[in-house]
């Protein structure tokens, strides 16, 4: 009955959004995309430390000089489109402090051609996702689209908040442009799910589905109707689902994906033909695509991965000075404090201010295959969060959610705005019991959301990051066969004791660590009973430490077998195809 709703609404929505179609000769003709993604609140360049990466060592990324490269590609192509990926909004304590506006003010500045919002963009809301990319005059000039999100129904939710825009897409679904004697047609998807590690409330009046249903009814209708002769499917489904779509709904030229930040070095293309492309994050990659039409087909293209450096790109003057202006009232320049909007924790400290030191690298973003920990699996940042977190409530265990997005952390000082890039969506820290056979299902769990050869399945993220516990992971056997020799604190888990634990706690979900059913919840105060935002937990734990310094100790997680080669010389974070059973 839900599918017959939405496909009657996606009828009467695409219909209702472009201008009757009309005898249009095919087009010919070069149109250009330059593709960002998953900048994740990144205002500023940071280390990258990556193993065995030909930029290990630079400072990437920064908003300043993403645009500075943007600006490079447009003088060579006066008419390029200039493409967002979602994952935006969130990311940093500047992003945070003002729900998203710091992002917003500084990207309108870049007259973005069209916008994919990713699941970490409803962060603050529903209502603030709206006031940022919805309606007639949204704070956002950057043409959000999105097929497959709607306002939920009556049937779904009787109580929705939306209920006289109920089952209505929130967003335009496509936009239509015509550059160099070329129609493009460019096809929006949100994530298809929202948020997983916050409030459940976050989503509250919207649903999202798949898209597969959006996009087939999609394209036949730009090519038929509006006479379309470049389709750009722009998603934040990730590059495994988007290869998913590319080689089962015929007739998309162009995904360019975001989501799961792997990094297209070159581009992949599809049985289909589809080109696919995906620019890791942070903004340390911006892409440009120019595919070449000839009576109205894509007869050929041309890509480009343009890695964003502080040896390769200067500053834009006009976005650092607003990046400055942007940045000066968290900072020592001309530092305020601020209310945390998620949790009401007030930050009373310059978030430039230096709270401790790492002697390791800390970040999770080594590729599958590498001699270091594999991110899908595990990294250095997690697992020294986790480890705070164990402290923090003198538990059994610490534990935090795999997480795509974060930073990197040189050897060197650790400064709070760093462990915002981690911790940027308003934790409070509690201590709980959770059962040994519960603990040994969350890994099982983890492990097929990030590793199932059914894609579609995949849930947001990777792994589940433990402190106190290590386990042996075989990615090649069936769910439930995976996790094997589970210790804490070395001794063989046991599944019907109760473990102590310390992780993510929200007011509205009380009775969940981590969005997991835990008992007995403690949740930590300061010395008054004032509210403690996770970063605080971490700032203490490493003010305990010797000479304030973390040093997290590596593999935890023991891989019984290497992950899976990639599908072309782009090294995977993420095996875009999964991991297949050659057991069974």
């Amino acid at each position: 009955m839900l599918k017959t709703i939405r496909a009657i609404t996606l009828t009467v929505c695409l219909s209702a959004i472009c201008q009757s179609g009309t005898s249009i000769a095919a087009g010919s003709g070069d149109v250009t995309f330059i593709h960002m993604g998953d900048l994740h609140g990144h205002l500023i360049p940071r280390p990258n430390m990556r193993e065995g990466d030909p930029d290990q060592g630079l400072m990437m990324g920064g908003l300043a000089y993403v645009y500075d490269e943007i600006k490079k590609i447009r003088k060579a192509h006066p008419d390029a489109l200039l493409v967002n990926g979602g994952d935006t909004v969130q990311g940093s304590a500047e992003a945070l402090y003002t729900r998203g506006g710091a992002m917003v003010d500084i990207l309108n500045m870049f007259k973005i051609d069209a916008f994919n919002p990713g699941n970490w963009d409803y962060l603050y809301g529903t209502e603030r996702f709206r006031e940022l990319f919805a309606g007639d005059k949204p704070l956002a000039n950057w043409h959000a689209l999105s097929a497959n999100l709607y306002y939920s129904t009556l049937y779904e939710f009787p109580e929705t908040i939306y209920a006289k825009q109920a089952g209505q897409r929130v967003l335009k679904p496509y936009l239509i442009r015509d550059v160099n004697g070329v129609r493009v047609g460019i096809v929006g998807l949100t994530a298809d799910r929202g948020p997983q590690a916050v409030s459940t409330r976050v989503m509250e009046g919207f649903t999202m589905t798949p898209g597969e249903f959006e996009v087939a009814a999609a394209v036949p209708l730009l090519r038929k109707k509006h006479k379309v002769d470049l389709i750009v499917l722009i998603s934040e489904r990730g590059l495994g689902a988007n290869l998913e779509i590319a080689e089962t709904i015929p007739g998309i030229d162009i995904i360019l994906s975001s989501d799961m930040h792997e990094e297209s070095r070159k581009e992949l293309i599809a049985k289909s033909g589809t080109i696919l492309v995906e620019e890791g994050q942070d903004g340390t990659i911006v892409g440009e695509l120019t595919a070449h039409v000839r009576n109205g087909k894509m007869v050929g293209h041309q890509w480009t991965s343009h890695r964003i450096t502080t040896k390769n790109n200067q500053p834009d003057p006009v976005i650092a000075a607003k990046i400055e202006e942007i940045r000066r009232p968290f900072t020592k320049a001309g530092f305020v404090p601020h209310v945390n909007p998620i949790n009401a924790a007030i930050l009373r400290t310059p978030i430039d201010t230096v709270i401790g030191f790492t002697k390791v690298p800390l970040h999770r973003a080594n590729f599958a295959g590498s001699k270091g920990m594999n991110a899908v699996i595990e990294g250095s940042s997690h697992d020294f969060l986790a480890d705070a977190f164990r402290a923090a409530c003198d538990s059994d265990l610490g534990m935090i959610r795999g997480f795509r997005y974060g930073t990197h952390i040189a050897p060197g000082p650790i400064k709070l705005e760093d462990i915002f890039h981690y911790i940027p969506i308003g934790p409070q820290i509690g201590c709980g019991k959770i059962s040994g056979d519960d603990i040994h299902w969350m890994l099982e769990r983890g492990a097929d959301s990030s590793l199932s050869p059914y894609v579609s399945w995949w849930g947001g993220g990777w792994q589940v990051a433990f402190s106190g516990l290590t386990y042996d992971l075989d990615p090649y056997k069936e769910y439930g066969n995976r996790v094997s020799d589970i210790r804490v604190d070395g001794d063989p888990i046991d599944m019907e004791k109760l473990y102590t634990v310390g992780g993510y706690w929200y007011v509205d979900n009380p009775d969940m660590i981590n969005r997991h059913k835990a008992w007995e919840i403690n949740v930590l105060k300061d010395k008054d009973g004032g509210i403690l935002d996770g970063t605080d937990i971490v700032a203490y734990y490493l003010q305990m430490l010797p000479d304030h310094t973390v040093n997290p100790e590596p593999n935890r997680v023991h891989l019984l077998r290497p992950l899976p080669k990639s599908l072309n010389v782009s090294k995977e974070i993420q095996p875009l195809k999964g991991v297949y059973f050659p057991d069974y």
